[in-house]
């Protein structure tokens, strides 16, 4: 009992520690390519999905780094061929029996 108890708060201190990284980290600004209005030293920005004036963090546009080439899985129909447990001879024929 005491093993678990323990084993949760090393864990739970192991994520209080990390926590403050992930929460500190800072967001992706990318450069928009368009128009300049912005004052001196700034330059036209994305910062999700809103363009304002700042100073990009990133080196390429959100469309570039959206257009990288993802390989499409390729699936294969698979055919079955469905074989039918009655004989396939005319009614009436020697060794066929009627169903």
């Amino acid at each position: 009992m005491r093993l678990t108890t323990s084993a949760l708060a090393g864990v739970g201190l192991m994520l209080a520690t990390l926590m403050p990284a992930q929460v500190a980290a800072q967001p992706k600004i990318y450069p928009y390519n368009g128009a300049n209005y912005c004052p001196a030293g700034y330059q036209p920005v994305q910062l999700g999905g809103v363009i304002c004036c700042g100073q990009p963090n990133q080196s390429m546009s959100y469309s570039q780094a959206m257009a990288h080439p993802v390989a499409k899985k390729k699936y294969r129909k698979v055919v079955r061929k469905v074989r039918s447990a009655r004989p396939t001879c005319p009614a009436g024929t020697k060794g066929c029996s009627s169903y």
